[in-house]
């Protein structure tokens, strides 16, 4: 071999020696995800030299370590090149140090597409498709929000309306001895065996000509409540009191159908209509029939009291919604001209303008509201009256809470869905008018959104995560928070427990507030599954609210007509109790605590029925 071979050979093993000896055997360090701090998995990212000659690639292992062997020393950029999170470069030097290990510090990188939304590309734009859905849900998301602050503000104006008038006095006119009608008064039931005997003795005791009113007691019963109302009327008739058990085997239209069979035998001019839960006062006639001295008054309506609201906390919540009812909806609509309802009992029908409007009718759930509609687009005149109270009961128990909620949301998306058009086309009536309608008609559908809103706002989540060129649109959406304000201003106006210290009755009202603003979303549920029903045109038989006859809990030994099982949508509210309360715990843990509170009240709300549910399964039956 010639000298000049032998030397570069040399020089060879000297140069391939000295580059082995001028590499970093293993290059190694954590890759962790920023926000939740736990090791990111399976992520691609490589090393770059200054110069841009030596590039080396790799990915994280189950632990998030990344792992690079033999690299050879020097100045180096270690790039994030995985598409699901955000590029990110961190400066790494390799010096004589390091020739058999470098531990690089932890590095924290972002995740720049969730999981939901990781579906490639399309048009070479990097996530298009999943950038296209997120907006997609974001206007879906908005257009929630919008109905639902549309549905605040107008609350917020009948709330507003309702203060400007309540100072104003009150038009009192007692009975003309020149204006005494015959009245009848009818009280439909369906197996009432706890309050049917109250409710006959109450009305018998009305303090109003004897000859000048007769009591129709419409029963459907199939138990023993007929043998018990048969006793109970024979033996206030025999007191002289004009009464008749007019008892139906045939269920056709419940309440409705009861209420339309009996028409033919209504002997007075005006028809007062009570529930079997209430106890009319003595003067109740005479408060309510001199409003009718005007011809075109078709209807008086008078405010529910609550016999037993302090019963319980979900007493004294129903109370609290039902008094923003009767106080803001139907003081504020009545004092605007806007349509007011009949609210199915507690009030006086002119006859006339049952008839003039068609009749009852049994296509929805809330005839009330039907009838109420109908009889106002004819053009009759329906009066409210806010000071004249009729006490009633409240539901004691969830399931029958549920069940009245249920037939209350139904019927109303039933009567949206008929009684919409004829509103929007009725000649004469003002475009506010129509407007307040359709809303009052279309109330019952808020539940649907609010349990929709509730739902997108978990993809929503993933949005704000993913793409940061959208946050925008959903930071804007916090000022919805509005929303909540304009209604706080609603039931703040009806709170009828207000005390000369105002400060100590704002802060026990607003507790209150969110206790029922909480059990309201707890109750999406069960409303959005009855509203799609109405809307959808599912028919389903009237299921009547049990009443107890109780003012205690120690009165309390069951119920046997409020049915108890656990059913699917009890254990929806479950799972969306965990849903939520995983959520909120979650991002609060993340420190993104922007949709956390209302996450926690949906998990709160969704528990509170679901365990009030559950622990109703023990109750005993009488």
């Amino acid at each position: 071999m010639s000298m000049t071979r032998i030397s570069l050979v040399l020089l060879l093993v000297f140069a391939t020696s000295f580059g082995f000896g001028q590499t970093c055997r293993l290059l190694t360090g954590t890759l962790l995800d920023e926000k939740t701090e736990r090791s990111a998995d399976e992520v691609e990212l490589k090393i770059i030299s200054a110069d841009s000659t030596q590039i080396i690639e790799t990915e994280t292992d189950g632990d998030g370590v990344f792992k690079f062997r033999n690299v050879p020393l020097g100045k180096y950029i270690l790039v994030i090149s995985d598409r699901d999170y955000t590029k990110k470069s961190f400066e790494i030097t390799l010096n004589e140090d390091h020739t058999e290990l470098y531990t690089a510090q932890p590095f924290f990188i972002a995740r720049k597409v969730s999981w939901m939304f990781n579906w490639g590309d399309a048009f070479g734009i990097e996530h298009y498709w999943s950038h296209f859905v997120g907006k997609i849900i974001l206007i879906a998301y908005g257009f929630c929000l919008i109905l639902v602050f549309f549905y605040s503000v107008l609350q917020l104006s009948l709330a507003i309306v309702y203060a400007k008038n309540r100072k104003k006095k009150v038009e009192v006119r007692p009975l003309n001895p020149d204006f005494v009608p015959f009245v009848t008064v009818q009280l439909p039931m369906f197996n009432e065996m706890y309050v049917a005997e109250r409710i006959i003795d109450k009305v018998a005791e009305f303090d109003y000509p004897r000859d000048r009113f007769e009591i129709q007691v419409l029963d459907d019963s199939t138990d023993e409540t007929v043998e018990l109302i048969a006793k109970k009327v024979a033996e206030v008739a025999a007191r002289g009191v004009d009464i008749v058990h007019i008892h139906r085997v045939d269920r056709t239209g419940y309440k409705a159908g009861a209420l339309d069979a009996a028409m033919d035998r209504v002997k007075g001019e005006f028809i007062a209509i009570f529930d079997s839960d209430f106890v009319p006062e003595k003067d109740f006639l005479q408060k309510t029939i001199p409003y009718f001295a005007e011809s075109n008054v078709g209807v008086v309506q008078t405010r529910w009291g609550h016999i037993n609201k302090d019963y319980s906390i979900l007493t004294e919540l129903q109370a609290f919604g039902l008094n923003g009812h009767f106080a803001i909806e139907q003081g504020g609509r009545n004092a605007a001209g806007h349509y007011i309802n009949f609210n199915g009992t507690g009030g006086v029908w002119r006859k006339k303008c049952i008839e003039d409007a068609g009749g009852w009718e049994h296509d929805t759930l809330t005839e009330d509201l039907d009838l109420s509609y109908r009889a106002q687009i004819k053009g009759w005149k329906f009066v409210y009256r806010e000071d004249v109270i009729a006490p009633a009961e409240l539901p004691i128990t969830m399931s029958a809470l549920k069940n009245q909620q249920h037939r209350w949301m139904k019927g109303g998306a039933e009567c949206f869905r008929k009684m919409a058009w004829r509103i929007v086309s009725a000649k004469g009536v003002k475009k506010m008018d129509k407007i307040h309608g359709l809303s009052h008609l279309f109330n019952s559908s808020v539940f649907f959104f609010i349990l929709l809103l509730s739902l997108l706002s978990l993809p929503i989540l993933h949005i704000k995560d993913s793409f940061s060129d959208l946050n925008f649109f959903i930071q804007f959406g916090s000022i919805f928070i509005l929303s909540t304000i304009f209604l706080m201003y609603y039931y703040w106006m009806s709170y009828r427990d207000k005390t000369a210290n105002g400060f100590t009755s704002f802060f026990r009202f607003a507790g209150r507030f969110f206790q029922f603003l909480i059990v309201s979303m707890g109750l999406s549920l069960n409303n959005t599954v009855a509203v799609l029903e109405g809307y959808m045109g599912i028919k389903s038989s009237f299921v009547r609210t049990p009443k107890f006859n109780v003012s205690s809990k120690s009165e309390f030994k069951g119920n046997k007509y409020d049915k108890k099982k656990i059913s699917l949508l009890t254990i929806g509210e479950g799972a969306l109790m965990l849903l939520f309360g995983f959520t909120a715990v979650n991002r609060a843990i993340y420190g993104d605590l922007g949709m956390m509170p209302f996450h926690l009240m949906l998990s709160c709300g969704y528990g509170l029925v679901f365990f009030y549910s559950i622990a109703e399964l023990r109750t005993p039956k009488n």
